[in-house]
Parts: C-alpha cells; structure tokens; sequence
C-alpha cells in the first residue's frame, strides 16, 4: 500500500522534483556571483538549499505516511506550536534580525522562518475544525474560530514586520472560509474591513507607503525604493524570447538584490527569456490542478479541506511572488514556492505534498471500497435470485 501511494501519485512528485532540481541549478546561477564575494563559497546558497531538501525529503516521508486523520487529534498542538514559533520570533537571544525585520530563530548555525511553519499550521487547525464543525460554518459564530485564530497569526506575522506573508495567510484564511461554506452576508462583514484595513497599514509604516509610490513610479526613486523593481523589469526585459541562456544573466552581478531568493524569477525571464518564464508557470499550474484533484477526490471533509488549504497556499504564494517581480503590485518579498532559496519554505513545502499524497492514497482506498461494495451488492443479486 505504500508503494502504491507513491506509484499513484508519481506525476505529482516527478513535478515537485523537477521544480525542486531546477530551483538548485537557477540558485547557483543567480547566486555565484554574490556569494563569491559575500561568503568566499559559490555554492554557498546551493548547500543551504541542500539541507533544505535532505530536511523535506523526511518531512514528505513522514507526512505521506502519517494518517491524516490523526491531525484532528493534535489540532491544538500544531495550532499552539505554530503560534509559540510566532513568539519566539520576538524573544532576543532566539531571534535574528535582518534589513529591520525579526522573522527567523536561530538555534545554532540553523535559522527557521516562524511563518513559514505558521500558514500550514493554520490550514491543518482550520481544516480539522471545519471539518468537525462544518453545520457550524453557515454561522457567523460559527466562523469566529478560525477568523481569530486566523487574525491572531496574521497580527504576529504583521508585527516582525512580514507584510506579504501576512496578506498570504489572510488570503488563505478567506479561502478556509469560502471552501468551509461561509454566508455571503457574513463574508462581506468580515471583506469590508480586511479591504479597508490594508491602506491603513501602509500608512502606519513609512517603508511600505514607499514601496507603494515605487510601485507606481519606480523611476521617481530610481536609488532608493523604486531600485530593485527597476532591476527586476531591466532583467525581464533582457530576457527577450528565448534569454541570454543559462549562467548569462547579468542582473545577478550585484544589480539584483535578493536575485537568488524573492526575486529568482526575474533571472528566470532573463537567462532563459519569456519562453522558460511561461514554462515555469505552467509547471505551478499543472501543479495547483493536482493538488484541486486531490481535494475533489478526496474520500471525506478533513482530507479535501486540508488539500484546498495546501494548495491555496501555493497558489496565493506563487502569484504574489511573479506579480512583485513582474511589477504589477507593490514591491514585497515573498520566495517562489520549491525554487527559491529558503530552507525552512522548501522543507514546509515539500511535507505540506506529503499530506497531499496522504490524503491521495485515502481516496484510493475509497475507491477500492466502493469496488468491493459493488462486487457484493452484484454477488448477493446474482445468488439472490431464483
């Protein structure tokens, strides 16, 4: 049975290996360069990416393997782990501060992003809740649970500051929500405020308000904020049709910042041109639709919640990502699913398609139930008659 979950499920996981694989070799392309200079190591990247994977690889193990139904029992678990992580973010001697912000804990030579963990811990706790409580969800008190939590999580990811990690989760928690059959009534109530509450935040903080009149006129601030947006469309644009082929990029000479990990897919446009660009969103849709197959198929309510969930985030995360670096909305940073560089995204990204296949070999087994049912309901009317 283990065997077959992995056979049934192999176009899936040959996809993540590929997207998996082409991210090194897209990393060390990027990164050689800076790395050279900033670490004296050109694979600098590329071996963290490393540990990410080999770190994955147990995670997918063991989520693929572990019954998704037990989640229900540890819903609070990874509910609190997920929030603690959060916290922990703030705690002085455990955290690490980079460019302002505090969104990493570093135990040792290792560093983890809280939020990372943090979104697939919500969809696991929402999932089990809407699933246990799904008479509930045409409630508006019903909702309230997972709207807390939810705005708990957002507020703690908000505070480090994370901006574009906070508008993810909230994005996927409004997508719990819908997929959990919330009221419409009850869904403007809580649309209206989130709409009207993402201005006043960019107010709040000098830096976004910024990055928002970069976004509408890059070249007003060509040094400062509007920099690396311009750096990312002189890429693209380089790029052409075809690229300047593999390694040739030039942004990556310290014109790009964050050219390895939230801004990769600008490298992508520009070594291997609109062509590998259009290649590459093929392989996040293609990738979406297995994870909308799964959750369509899956044999009850926790297990095509959980499926949604997973690929909510995905989805919501890769369009972020190609919409910062393709300017069309204001600049953020957020790593491009199993591309990026980013150990603890690629290692929470690979056990989230563990669940997935978890969740897959469960409506395979339906599937041979529903066989088995009908060979008895066929045997016994066989013999049944005269």
């Amino acid at each position: 049975m283990t065997k077959n979950r992995y056979i049934k499920n192999l176009g899936l996981i040959i996809l993540v290996l590929g997207l998996i694989g082409f991210g090194l070799i897209m990393i060390h392309s990027a990164s050689s360069y800076s790395a050279s200079i900033n670490y004296g190591d050109e694979y600098y990247f590329v071996k963290k990416q490393c540990f990410g994977i080999a770190l994955g690889v147990i995670l997918f193990i063991f989520t693929s393997l572990f019954d998704y139904h037990k989640y229900v029992r540890y819903r609070y678990l990874v509910l609190g782990i997920s929030i603690l992580m959060l916290v922990l973010v703030f705690v002085p001697f455990l955290s690490i501060e980079s460019y302002g912000a505090r969104r990493w804990i570093g135990i040792g030579p290792i560093s983890i992003q809280s939020s990372e963990i943090a979104k697939f811990g919500y969809v696991i706790w929402a999932a089990c809740y809407m699933s246990k409580n799904y008479e509930k969800m045409r409630t508006f008190y019903g909702i309230l649970p997972v709207v807390i939590c939810g705005g708990l999580i957002c507020l703690l990811v908000l505070l480090e500051p994370n901006l574009s990690v906070t508008l993810c989760i909230g994005c996927v928690m409004l997508f719990m929500l819908i997929i959990g059959g919330i009221r419409w009534q009850d869904f403007l109530k809580l649309a209206i405020p989130a709409v009207c509450l993402v201005p006043i935040l960019i107010i709040m903080e000098p830096y976004r308000l910024q990055r928002l009149m970069a976004f509408i006129d890059p070249w007003a601030s060509p040094k400062d904020e509007g920099f690396q947006l311009i750096q990312s469309l002189y890429a693209l644009g380089a790029g052409g049709l075809f690229g300047l082929g593999l390694g040739n990029s030039r942004q990556k000479f310290l014109f790009l910042p964050f050219s390895e990990s939230d801004f990769i897919f600008s490298i992508i446009g520009e070594e291997l041109g609109l062509f590998g660009a259009i290649l590459t969103i093929l392989a996040y849709i293609l990738l979406i639709l297995f994870g909308i197959k799964i959750a369509m198929n899956a044999r009850d309510r926790l297990g095509s919640y959980l499926a949604y969930g997973i690929t909510s985030i995905l989805a919501i995360q890769t369009l972020i990502n190609i919409a910062v670096v393709t300017g069309s909305i204001p600049p953020t940073g957020i790593p491009l699913p199993f591309i990026s560089a980013g150990g603890t995204s690629l290692a929470v990204f690979m056990g989230a398609i563990g669940i997935l296949v978890n969740i897959s070999a469960g409506e395979r087994e339906r599937i041979n139930e529903q066989k088995s049912v009908s060979k008895f309901h066929l045997f016994t009317k066989h013999h049944s008659n005269p």
